[in-house]
């Protein structure tokens, strides 16, 4: 059975995430990975997640924080707000442990180094 890819883009998984998750090079554009990551925490893609943070900031991750973070949440859908060649902005619905319903609204910052897209960072907007 085909699935729909999670990050919410109408395509089928296999054509869509699927080969970026197998080659972080496929990422085309910041709006790619972005939605990649997006469909890897929800998969639970946790080397995926790691390996797409640029090299400048991976050593600040954390596989366990990563893992908890994509595990303990229900992931729901994503909404892309704006996109600029290095930015994205989002809002990533999802159900806490506590079966709450919140959203994580950021503004993302992506860099290509070596040909390859990465995520830099991320500042965290006010949920309106």
């Amino acid at each position: 059975m085909v699935q729909k890819c999670p990050c919410g883009s109408g395509e089928d998984y296999l054509d869509c995430c699927q080969n970026i998750h197998k080659n972080l090079q496929e990422a085309t554009s910041a709006e790619k990975l972005m939605r990649a990551r997006y469909a890897a925490f929800y998969l639970g893609l946790i080397d995926f997640i790691y390996n797409s943070f640029h090299p400048t900031t991976r050593r600040f991750q954390q596989k366990n924080d990563i893992r908890q973070w994509a595990h303990e949440n229900k992931w729901m859908h994503l909404e892309i707000i704006h996109v600029t060649p290095q930015t994205v902005e989002f809002k990533a619905h999802y159900m806490d442990p506590q079966s709450a319903i919140q959203i994580h609204h950021e503004k993302s910052t992506f860099k290509k180094f070596n040909n390859t897209w990465y995520y830099v960072d991320g500042k965290i907007m006010q949920v309106k």
